[in-house]
C-alpha cells in the first residue's frame, strides 16, 4: 500500500497552494474516477486535495439568459433542480441518466468534464450548448476545452469553478446506455440558439471523444424534425469499434439518438 495524504480544502485558493506544495498532487471532486483508478494503482498520487467541501463550488444560478452550475455540483442537484429544469430542461434530464443513484449524489460536473472519458454525459451538453467552462484562471470556451480521450485544456493545477450555459431556445438529449455502466455507447446532445443557430454533439462514439455533427445540424438547419435526418449519412471512420458496438453500428446510433432527441426537444 503506498502512502498518500488527505486534505480537506476550504477555499480555491487554499486548493490550488495545497496541490502546487505536493510531489504529485491530485484533485478529488467527486471521486468516481480517482478514487477507482488509485484502487488498481494506475495513480499514486502524493496528495488528494478535496474539492467537495468548497461552498463556493456548490450551487446553481441563472441570470438572465445564463444558466451557472458550479464545479462541484452534484449530478443529483443538476437533475433535480427546478431552476434547471426551467432554462434547460434537457440538461436536467441529461444530469437524471448519469450512472445510478449512488454516482449521481457523489459525481461532480467538474469532475467529470475534467475527466473527459468519451463516453460521459456532460461534454456533449457542453459543446452542443457552447458552454463556458470558467477556472480559477480563466475562461475557456467548450470547443476548446475538450482536446481529445481524456484530455482537455486544462493546465497543470488549474481548478475548474463553474460551467457557464446559454439558455437556448429549444434542446434535446437522447442516450443509448451501456447496461452496466450507464455510460454512452452513443448519445447525442441537439441544441436551437435563441439566434437560431443549430448545434449538435455526439458523445461515446467518436475515437476523439465527444464531437460536433455537421451533418446533422445543416439537416436540421432546413427543417427542425426527426425525419430531416433520415437521408443523412454519418461515416463510420473514426468512430469506436468494440465488443459493445462496431463503428457502423455507432454511426446508425448518431442518427437514431439525434432524432430521438429532436422529438424530445420539440
Amino acid at each position: 500500500m503506498y502512502q498518500t495524504t488527505y486534505h480537506r480544502a476550504s477555499s480555491v485558493d487554499e486548493a490550488a497552494a495545497l496541490f502546487a506544495k505536493g510531489s504529485e498532487a491530485k484533485f478529488l471532486a467527486g471521486g468516481q474516477t480517482l478514487l477507482p483508478v488509485m484502487k488498481q494503482r494506475l495513480a499514486s498520487p502524493s496528495d488528494v486535495i478535496d474539492l467537495g467541501k468548497i461552498k463556493e463550488l456548490i450551487g446553481i444560478e441563472v441570470s438572465g439568459d445564463t444558466l451557472t452550475v458550479k464545479a462541484a455540483t452534484p449530478h443529483y442537484d443538476v437533475a433535480t433542480s427546478d431552476a434547471v429544469k426551467k432554462a434547460i430542461p434537457a440538461l436536467a434530464y441529461l444530469a437524471s441518466l448519469i450512472g445510478d443513484p449512488a454516482v449521481r449524489y457523489r459525481g461532480t460536473i467538474g469532475g467529470s468534464i475534467a475527466n473527459n472519458d468519451p463516453a460521459a454525459d456532460y461534454p456533449a451538453a457542453l459543446l452542443a450548448l457552447g458552454a463556458t467552462v470558467k477556472t480559477n484562471k480563466r475562461s475557456i470556451a467548450a470547443e476548446d476545452f475538450f482536446k481529445g480521450l481524456f484530455t482537455t485544456a486544462l493546465e497543470d493545477g488549474e481548478i475548474i469553478t463553474s460551467v457557464s450555459f446559454p439558455v437556448p431556445q429549444k434542446a434535446g438529449y437522447a442516450k443509448m446506455p451501456h447496461p452496466a455502466s450507464r455510460f454512452a455507447l452513443t448519445a447525442v446532445f441537439v441544441a436551437q440558439t435563441k439566434s437560431g443557430e443549430i448545434r449538435v454533439a455526439a458523445t461515446g462514439a467518436s475515437q476523439s471523444g465527444v464531437m460536433r455533427v455537421p451533418a446533422i445540424e445543416a439537416a436540421l438547419k432546413t427543417s427542425w424534425s426527426p425525419s430531416a435526418i433520415d437521408g443523412v449519412t454519418i461515416s463510420a471512420s473514426n468512430l469506436l469499434s468494440d465488443i459493445h458496438g462496431t463503428s457502423e453500428y455507432r454511426a446508425n446510433l448518431i442518427k437514431v439518438m439525434a432524432q430521438r432527441a429532436v422529438a424530445a426537444a420539440g
